[in-house]
């Protein structure tokens, strides 16, 4: 059985093995895909088509950790600060004080962002403004996950994703977020339930308290509806079509990508007060919700990658 969250991968490497007579072999439900040409063999397992190094790749799926490489490579990137949970904290002291938490909150009055230190996907990311809200976010994630990442809450303007394969960029596109427009009439709850999808409201019933949904917001005035861009949780893939923009982007993901020495990923760089900083180097490269709009651009972008495998 195909997962249905990686379709638009799994067909694109079985349309690129049927072009170039190799042959494919897709197991544990879609996870791993085995491809073979004559003596060569190679395998993509999650997300990941099998260009980066083992150690790139660890590096970009911990978010503490690819945060400290690229600050020592003087960077610019949202920090990340790693705590562990019961299993893992005996071996460094004080990695799960709760206290060195309590006192980054108190550093950063508009809050922080929660999430575990791997993952993708934007699954159990919280932002906390209160030590209980705090508590409640690091048991959540450390109920399910060995360690956590805590990083200041910023106000994003923007938030950019650069497909990158040997500082190339293959796709650069933009995550809009969903939002509504007021009348003056409707509450933020009724105008997000008349435009917004059901993802979209579930997403919103989880970052607005019910005083603020049901305000009425004044007529003109654009609401958005979640504080994220992750694309799972209602952001819009959007081509990057300004010149000066993109090429901004481009070069910080660039340096990024060397930094971490990784050949094939996709980097969000995000614009915080005026200036574009790293956010996440993604080794496995996941392009579904743009596939559905630009299935072509997508499927070249895999293709590239595939014809680096086999070169």
């Amino acid at each position: 059985m195909v997962l249905i969250s990686q379709r638009i991968f799994l067909e694109t490497i079985k349309k690129y093995c049927l072009a170039h007579s190799v042959a494919v072999e897709v197991r544990s439900g879609g996870w791993l895909v085995v491809m073979t040409r004559g003596s060569e063999r190679r395998l993509a397992i999650g997300y990941d088509i099998g260009l980066n190094s083992a150690v790139a790749h660890q590096v970009a799926n911990d978010k503490s950790a690819c945060a400290d490489v690229l600050a020592s490579a003087c960077v610019p990137a949202i920090p990340h600060t790693l705590f562990l949970g019961a299993r893992l904290s005996k071996h460094i002291p004080g990695s799960d004080s709760l206290d060195a938490m309590r006192r980054l909150l108190d550093a950063h009055p508009h809050g922080l962002v929660v999430k575990p230190n791997q993952g993708t996907s934007g699954e159990l990311v919280f932002r906390v403004t209160t030590p209980t809200q705090l508590e409640t976010a690091v048991a959540s994630i450390l109920a399910a996950h060995p360690s956590l990442a805590i990083s200041p809450y910023v106000e994003i303007t923007d938030e950019v994703r650069v497909v990158l394969l040997d500082a190339r960029a293959l796709i650069v596109y933009a995550k809009t977020r969903p939002s509504v427009v007021g009348d003056g009439i409707q509450s933020l709850r009724a105008l997000a339930q008349a435009a917004a999808t059901a993802e979209q409201l579930k997403t919103m019933a989880e970052d607005f308290d019910a005083a603020v949904l049901d305000a009425i917001p004044p007529a003109g005035e654009r609401l958005l509806l979640n504080w994220r861009h992750n694309l799972d949780a209602g952001a819009e893939p959007v081509l990057l079509t300004d010149d000066a923009t993109r090429d901004a982007c481009v070069a910080l993901a660039i340096t990024a990508a060397q930094a971490v020495g990784i050949r094939f990923a996709s980097i969000d760089v995000v614009r915080v007060d005026g200036a574009w900083k790293v956010l996440e180097v993604n080794s496995g490269v996941k392009m579904e919700a743009l596939g559905h709009r630009q299935p072509a651009l997508v499927e070249a972008a895999y293709s590239a990658a595939l014809d680096a495998v086999f070169a």
